[in-house]
């Protein structure tokens, strides 16, 4: 069993301690965010374990506290958010500096192929027109050159909740088709081009317009073959139902929870 934590909330920024915790106890339970009333129970032993896989906007303390989970054997994947949006659209993001510093030392303990880097999603608006993704990502690609191997972008998903709260920040403009904009295909294909010219695979994840005429492949967050590559750890190849249609990522058990996260990212699917 893969463990997802967690596709829904920041668990190293915020839950670390839980965590800790409910690894020690052996055990968390998992509310069902579709029907509140079914509550299962998630075994959290080492010996039932393939892979825990993070998803963290800020991974710093898990770094300085991997001994905690030394029961793993190294059987982990972090994927580490870093984008550099303009405080109205991220206002309780860490620092850039501090991420990218604290993304660098979480690489050198566990090794590159373990700590994948997300540029994802990519929201285009007045604050963060196309000009400003190929230059951010040059940046940020740049700094993050030989930390890790593989980046997974994606574009936006305008669910209901997420365009309401866009709609209340004054002045704020956005498109929400930007595959349709004259400079998509150029923004695309500088980072792709940037992406591979720092020694990063380039996937992208359930989009439905294909990017692969930019040079970015489909990608699977949690990818059988990656893991089995850059882990040395075999899992099943089969994907997982629980996941929407156009995501290939393997079976994954998640044990986070909806709305727990305390970033407020405008963009966000997880949050109200």
């Amino acid at each position: 069993m893969i463990i997802s934590a967690s596709r829904r909330t920041d668990v190293p920024a915020f839950y670390l301690d839980w965590f800790f915790f409910r690894v020690h106890a052996g055990y968390c339970t998992v509310v069902n965010p579709r029907n509140s009333a079914q509550v299962s129970c998630v075994s959290l032993a080492p010996e039932d374990v393939e892979l825990v896989v993070f998803w963290t906007r800020d991974g710093r303390r898990l770094c300085r506290e991997l001994a905690a989970l030394r029961a793993y054997d190294r059987r982990l994947l972090v994927h580490w958010t870093i984008t550099g949006y303009p405080d109205r659209l991220e206002p309780d993001n860490p620092p850039l500096h501090a991420a990218l510093e604290g993304f660098k030392a979480l690489s050198r303990a566990l090794g590159p192929g373990r700590v994948i880097w997300r540029y994802d999603p990519i929201f285009v608006s007045n604050l963060t027109p196309p000009s400003f993704h190929v230059a951010q990502f040059q940046r940020l690609a740049t700094a993050l050159r030989g930390y890790t191997r593989r980046c997974v972008v994606s574009l936006v998903d305008f669910y209901a909740k997420v365009d309401r709260r866009l709609r209340r920040v004054h002045g704020l403009q956005w498109d929400p088709e930007p595959a349709r904009c004259p400079a998509f295909p150029a923004m695309m294909r500088a980072i792709a081009t940037c992406a591979r010219s720092c020694g990063m695979e380039i996937v992208g994840c359930a989009e439905p317009e294909g990017l692969e005429r930019f040079g970015i492949a489909p990608g699977a967050c949690i990818d059988a073959s990656y893991i089995r590559r850059e882990l040395g750890v075999t899992v099943s190849a089969r994907k997982d139902p629980a996941q929407r249609s156009l995501c290939r990522c393997v079976r994954s058990r998640d044990i986070g929870a909806f709305h727990t996260c305390r970033r407020r990212c405008l963009y966000c699917y997880a949050n109200r």
